[in-house]
């Protein structure tokens, strides 16, 4: 399975010739995919997700079903996204899902926390969305957040700790600057390597083979 990093949080898996898409949001750049099976959308800020990519992604592969919890289900009304929680599974193609969580972190008190979900693939690899959820099994991959309004990099860094992946890469890093990238990734790298994982630094159009 090829995982692909694009712009700040959206991934693209491939595996069998087929691809599942993850939160293509505002910051993605341009991205229309075809061989998709699946979009996930882990919760509805629109850094996660926009109108303009899902119309995109729906013209190179019609009919392609969208998963998302009930908060994405609301805010992208009009492209029948199929609402799901934590604890379900769900097959597209070769890619076998499953969620966790079921709310963004906190970002501060006076904001509304709204649905998220973490989705594992394939039991290999894991994206937390906004949050902090622990999958039950130890995966491959881990996509670690990196930066943005809700996060401390020593909170990232313990929940790098509890998930202990074989290997990480960033995500979510478009509102650091290159300077706070450079010290998330060290310490992102110092966390999975407690657990005998390695990190990779992937930027946008990398990928890594798993």
């Amino acid at each position: 399975m090829r995982v692909t990093k694009h712009a700040h949080a959206c991934l693209v898996l491939e595996d069998e010739g087929q691809r599942l898409v993850i939160d293509p949001g505002n910051q993605t750049g341009p991205l229309a995919p075809t061989g998709v099976v699946a979009v996930v959308i882990t919760h509805e800020h629109p850094d996660h997700w926009d109108a303009e990519h899902l119309r995109a992604l729906r013209e190179t592969n019609p009919g392609v079903p969208i998963f998302g919890p009930e908060g994405v289900a609301a805010a992208a009304e009009g492209f029948d996204v199929r609402a799901v929680a934590a604890g379900e599974r769900v097959t597209a193609g070769p890619f076998r899902l499953r969620f966790f969580g079921g709310e963004h972190a906190v970002i501060h008190e006076s904001i509304p926390v709204v649905d998220n979900l973490g989705v594992l693939v394939n039991e290999a690899v894991y994206y937390p969305g906004d949050s902090y959820a622990v999958p039950d099994v130890t995966p491959a991959l881990l996509a670690a957040p990196a930066g943005g309004p809700w996060l401390k990099i020593g909170e990232a860094m313990d929940f790098v700790l509890r998930v202990a992946p074989r290997a990480t890469i960033p995500t979510h890093e478009a509102p650091i600057s290159a300077m706070g990238l450079a010290i998330a990734n060290a310490r992102i790298e110092w966390a999975v390597q407690q657990g005998g994982g390695t990190h990779h630094p992937l930027t946008a159009g990398e990928s890594i083979e798993l």
